[in-house]
């Protein structure tokens, strides 16, 4: 398959701006509404600095608080499908972000996300430690586009930030609680306390449960997966020291419990897998849904899973007059113990059931030391100084593979660490009133190792008389200098245009498996199992983006526009995938030659007479390999990258009833994509997702005055479920079917 032809990139964007500016331009001229009516302004940091977000010159989406409410949006998972070109995918193994058609499939200890997940401006390296629900949050902000100079690691293809809801100087509180289908449970609450005039506290907590999702078709009385049994809080405090300074103090901890096996075969998805040419079937969703796989060479166990995540964090602001200094330092931890059930395709009509015995401790630090000058200067300024480390001691153990002549046990005991510096600095300069130039920079040193061993055991615990042990050791240091620049004009009093070139750049890694002659561990690497460093190493993944875009505010606020028009060129774009090493399979990650992703992307608000609201979006999107060998005789130039539909178009929309003395909310949402694929390139399988469409709805009762409301939704009216994820052995996570619930808050 080759990409379909499309317009030269540059003409197709200069074509949709100057288009828009044009009907923009033309709009000013109309006589301004009541401003009472506009849709409101949202306050961002996306640059590290308070701006409006109609004025921030880069592609960003918000989503507030009381929208994820209203949403039902309790995870990083639930938010995907309301924004631009962005995908957040609930995988066993933690959270895969994908925005713009990039992505990252390696969530082990080893591999690194394309886009960056934060909380609170604290970056969270595991993808398993970014799967924790919302709790008490003011806003998440989605920044699309290299963000390396001023967020730094790993945000070649964005960051999605989520800002929790600070202390405040006034008592009060409220509580939820929610009841809906497959029995779920949720109740959650927050209190603000104001101890002083120097100290505030805030406390939030929340609990969830539901039953599966899955069905179990294999014949046992085992629990399937897809459930939730989630407990979270978090503690906060702010001091105010002295009239300058302000700290921030943070702690949080979440645990999840259930059953991990969220997975059912492709099968269920699809014909012809054992043919190479996986075609989309027709089923009902109670089929895609249920596992019905029944292993020949073993019976399934319960699967489970505990994993605890805490976080402390100090958040330091001191306004020096000429400057503000920040300074921003975390620590967090992350626990997880878990048993799987595998589905393990070893042949193209073989598969085999593989329990996974999963035991991991991670650590990780961050500082930062920000300054950044204050005042209406011509030139404003920003720079500053980063540190991270992190510790990962994982413990993988598979039983289940003697069919493919492995023993009983199968095991990888890794320890991994990772540390990271960086200076960066941004300029920004006022040429005349309503032009600004900026230009910023960062340079990184990346250090990564990882020593441990791949183990044939006989039995669940090494014995060096019976078993065999392969060393994995691996050493790399990698650094790279990003650099953004960047032009904003105020073409109208309401109508930011700016356009960028930046750079991004993610570390490069290693692979299982060690170089001829190494010892570690007292064990040594022979020729005949070593690797060598073209096949144990990949490189670092580059990226030069440039970018156009609009933001404008219209008839007196009451139409909002967003546009933007970008183009990506990739070198050594990283790709996971799994291939058989040594006799043993293994999680191999390896650079594509040169992708490019490029495309244009609509969306924004319009008020519809005084209580109407209607929301829009569309995006296109042409995301493709320009040289890529997944093996040595097959070239994937021109084929798209995975999640990269041509098209997906959004339509919303809210009114305002006046019912009983109160206001009733009556909302619908609908996303239509067009089809995209999941692919696993070193079996050169393409898994075609077909076009499709998913409405929520939502109906919410608040009385005036009134310290309590009242909220009802559905989401996935459709009840349609398709793939989420696949991987190299045909384990394929579903999207979650049709689900309702009400919510009843209560404020004080």
């Amino acid at each position: 398959m080759t990409a379909s032809p499309v317009r030269p990139a540059h003409t197709l964007l200069a074509a949709a701006v100057s288009s828009m500016v044009c009907s923009i331009a033309t709009a000013q001229t109309m006589p301004a509404h009541d401003s009472g009516l506009a849709v409101p302004e949202v306050v961002v940091t996306a640059q590290r600095t308070e701006s409006l977000a109609s004025r921030t010159p880069l592609a960003i989406s918000v989503l507030s608080g009381e929208e994820l409410r209203d949403l039902g949006a309790d995870s990083p998972g639930t938010i995907g499908p309301r924004l631009p070109n962005l995908y957040i995918d609930q995988a066993f193994s933690g959270l895969r972000l994908t925005i713009r058609g990039i992505s990252n499939s390696d969530t082990t200890d080893k591999g690194d996300p394309s886009a960056a997940f934060m909380l609170d401006g604290v970056y969270i390296a595991r993808p398993a430690g970014q799967s924790g629900n919302f709790l008490d949050v003011d806003r998440i902000e989605v920044l699309r586009g290299p963000q390396g100079t001023l967020y730094g690691r790993n945000t070649t293809a964005g960051l999605v930030n989520v800002i929790s809801n600070l202390p405040t100087d006034r008592f009060e509180g409220a509580i939820g609680f929610e009841a809906g289908t497959y029995d779920r449970r949720k109740v959650d609450g927050v209190i603000n306390v104001p101890v002083n005039d120097m100290l505030a506290l805030r406390a939030a907590v929340s609990k969830l449960t539901h039953d599966p999702y899955l069905n179990n078709g294999q014949g046992t009385l085992l629990r399937p997966g897809m459930d939730q049994d989630d407990r979270d809080a978090r503690l906060s405090a702010k001091l105010a020291m002295g009239r300058d300074a302000t700290l921030v103090l943070r702690y949080d901890h979440g645990q999840a419990k259930g059953n991990n096996d969220r997975f059912v075969p492709d099968t269920n998805f699809y014909t012809g897998v054992a043919s190479g040419t996986p075609v989309y079937r027709d089923s009902t969703t109670d089929e895609r849904l249920t596992n019905s796989f029944r292993p020949p060479n073993m019976t399934p166990v319960q699967g489970w899973q505990d994993r605890v995540a805490q976080g402390w964090s100090a958040d330091l602001r001191w306004d020096l007059g000429p400057a503000t200094l920040y300074y921003l330092g975390a620590r967090r931890k992350l626990d997880q113990e878990l048993r799987q059930n595998y589905y393990y395709r070893v042949a193209p009509r073989l598969a085999l059931g593989v329990i996974n015995n999963y035991d991991s401790h991670n650590e990780q630090d961050s500082h930062e030391l920000r300054l950044a000058t204050n005042g209406a200067s011509p030139l404003s300024a920003q720079g500053g100084l980063y540190y991270f480390s992190e510790t990962s001691d994982t413990s993988y153990a598979f039983q289940g593979l003697q069919a493919v002549g492995l023993p009983p046990y199968y095991a990888f005991p890794l320890v991994t660490e990772a540390r990271s510096r960086a200076v960066f600095g941004q300029l920004t300069w006022r040429v005349v009133d309503g032009l600004r130039l900026t230009a910023g920079a960062r340079r990184t040193q990346d250090d990564k190792d990882r020593v441990g061993s791949t183990d044939f055991r006989q039995g669940p615990v090494f014995n060096a008389a019976t078993d065999r042990r392969l060393l994995n050791a691996a050493e790399l240091n990698t650094a790279r200098t990003t650099w953004r620049l960047g032009l904003d004009y105020d073409l109208l009093p309401t109508t930011l245009l700016y356009g960028s070139l930046a750079t991004g750049y993610k570390a490069g890694g290693f692979n299982d498996g060690c170089i001829a002659g190494s010892t570690a561990l007292g064990i040594a690497c022979p020729a005949a199992v070593a690797v060598s460093e073209s096949a144990l190493y990949y490189q670092p993944e580059e990226l030069r983006a440039w970018e156009a875009g609009v933001k404008s505010r219209l008839w007196g606020g009451r139409v909002t526009v967003n546009a933007a028009a970008f183009v990506y060129d990739y070198t050594n774009l990283q790709l996971s995938g799994t291939a058989i090493v040594s006799g043993a399979p293994r999680i191999l990650t390896g650079n594509a030659g040169v992708a490019r992703s490029r495309g244009l992307e609509l969306d924004g608000d319009i008020r519809v007479g005084s209580n109407g609201r209607l929301s829009y979006g569309a995006t296109a999107l042409d995301a493709h390999y320009v040289t890529y060998n997944p093996t040595p005789t097959a070239s994937w130039a021109g084929r798209k990258l995975d999640r990269a539909p041509s098209h997906v178009y959004t339509l919303g929309y809210e009114h305002r009833f006046g019912v009983f003395g109160g206001q009733l909310y009556a909302g619908v949402f609908s996303r239509r994509s067009a089809e995209y694929v999941i692919t696993i390139p070193s079996q050169l399988l393409e898994y075609r997702i077909p076009a499709h469409t998913t409405t929520d709805a939502t109906l919410r009762y608040a009385p005036a005055g009134g310290a309590w409301s009242l909220l009802a939704r559905v989401r996935n009216l459709e009840n349609s479920v398709r793939p989420s994820l696949i991987d190299s052995f045909g384990m394929t996570t579903p999207t979650a079917p049709r689900t309702a619930d009400v919510r009843l808050d209560l404020r004080f």
